[in-house]
């Protein structure tokens, strides 16, 4: 069992009324962490350690920042077992999952690094003589990154990797269903020497998470906000956000459709979904939900999915033999098992049928999906892949923009001009032509259109979103004025 403590102005400390949480394992259902549970005051302290903090982190050299970013990078590699331990146990995935999760947040970092010396402006052509103008950016101060459980080591690194290389300081909302997979994030962050209060984490229970989001949005100090998680939440982050006028990052719910042509390569695209729609049991953002599959090509397909399917096991993560761990809490569970029920009493065919026992579940595949039943249009977030049949390439694009999700997706064909020329009629931030929907690179614009959220992550596409540009203006000789 962990126990863990908030980190403020580089100390460890106990939430300021004493009051813990506790999160319970899905694997074994006994206690994980035990966390402190922060209150307000204890926000307000983070904050204002993080305002300290960045009157020196902001006028490092990008040098500076970026020797400092590499050596939390290479820290975060060497954490890769300890990371691995206590993910499995806070959130039920395999070491496979959170082995990969430390490689790319490591790999986030580094690019975050490679940054300092790529936030540039521009000279703006003046029409006053000797004027020299300017467009510089510049850090906005205070960031507050808030980051989900699913993929818990990416999605925290990646919620604080660029605003820090730009020159903020952060607060770092810690998920309540994996507080010490993130409290060791900035464990190592602060190892790292990046100077005490430029990481600030805060952890919480469940019922005070309103609260919390509301003082850490309204916060004067707080410059920036950024925000991964459902659509759901992210529409009251948004709100909460535009009452104080805060801009605000949302990268939120997807349900990836996949077009597979009749030219495609089957194997290919078998594999692909298999792997995009079970993998991590399905809870990714870009996990594969739909199947849109040209007629032709339709019966040989199923068969072979459903062939994939039936090989890939579900079970405990501490348990090798199992590709796949178990779901995030019963509560999971139970909604997946409620989406399935209503789709299977509408009258889908379910061919590998509904197993799900506690928070284990194995993948299924859900054919005859119709518009009428809650699983054509509501994000399963589990090992649930729907299969639909088209004729025509325009029916599969109009069935493929038919959600309100807009995040990921893919094409399949071996006639890439064709299926480039689809991929840009999906209405998506996000598509890969004869690739899965799950594939995410630290150098990549990663975000969505519709519910899917808004703005942008990665490298040199982020940087607009964690920096103010100011216009600045420098008069090199006696200028006219009218009075």
């Amino acid at each position: 069992m962990q126990h863990v403590q908030l980190l403020i102005g580089g100390q460890s400390l106990d939430a300021s009324d004493q009051n813990t949480f506790e999160r319970i394992s899905p694997v074994d259902g006994q206690v994980a962490t035990v966390a402190a549970a922060a209150t307000l005051a204890d926000v307000d302290h983070a904050i204002e350690s993080a305002q300290q903090a960045f009157k020196i982190w902001s006028k490092l050299s990008p040098t500076e920042r970026r020797l400092r970013l590499l050596k939390a990078a290479d820290l975060m590699d060497q954490n890769t077992e300890r990371f691995i331990e206590v993910g499995m146990r806070e959130t039920g995935s395999t070491a496979t999952w959170y082995g990969f999760n430390v490689y790319l947040a490591a790999n986030m970092l580094r690019e975050a690094a490679a940054m300092t010396t790529q936030i540039d402006g521009s000279l703006i052509p003046s029409d006053v003589p000797g004027n020299l103008a300017m467009g510089v950016r510049v850090p906005c101060g205070v960031v507050v990154g808030m980051a989900p459980w699913n993929a818990p080591i990416i999605l925290a690194t990646r919620a604080l990797a660029m605003p820090l290389a730009c020159g903020n300081t952060v607060v770092l909302k810690a998920s309540e269903a994996c507080p010490a997979t993130h409290r060791l994030i900035g464990e190592i962050l602060n190892q790292a020497g990046l100077g005490d209060g430029v990481v600030n984490i805060i952890t919480h229970a469940a019922q005070d998470a309103p609260k919390i989001v509301e003082r850490l949005v309204a916060h004067p100090a707080v410059k920036r906000v950024n925000f991964t998680g459902s659509t759901k939440v992210g529409k009251i982050i948004a709100e909460t956000a535009a009452q104080y006028l805060k801009p605000v990052l949302l990268e939120l719910g997807g349900k990836a459709p996949v077009i597979i042509l009749n030219d495609a390569n089957l194997d290919e695209a078998v594999n692909a979904v298999a792997f995009g729609a079970f993998f991590n049991q399905g809870q990714i953002c870009m996990s594969t939900e739909r199947v849109l599959v040209q007629d032709q090509i339709a019966e040989q397909f199923i068969a072979k999915l459903i062939e994939k399917t039936r090989s890939i096991q579900a079970g405990n993560p501490f348990h090798t033999q199992y590709a796949l761990g178990v779901l995030e809490s019963t509560r999971a569970a139970s909604r997946i098992q409620h989406l399935l029920e209503d789709a299977q009493n509408k009258g889908a065919d379910l061919p590998l049928g509904i197993q799900i026992q506690e928070t284990t579940m194995q993948p299924t595949v859900v054919l005859n999906i119709q518009p009428d039943m809650l699983l054509y249009r509501e994000e399963s977030f589990g090992p649930v892949c729907t299969v639909q049949r088209f004729n025509t390439v325009e029916e599969g694009i109009a069935l493929a923009n038919d959600s309100e999700f807009g995040l990921s997706s893919a094409v399949f064909s071996q006639d890439l001009a064709l299926a480039l020329d689809v991929a840009k009629q999906i209405d998506s931030g996000i598509c890969h032509i004869n690739g899965a929907t799950v594939h995410d690179e630290a150098q990549m614009p990663f975000g969505g259109t519709k519910s899917s959220g808004y703005g942008r992550f990665g490298s040199k596409a982020s940087v607009s979103e964690f920096t103010e540009l100011r216009w600045i203006t420098i008069q090199t000789q006696p200028r006219h004025y009218p009075l």
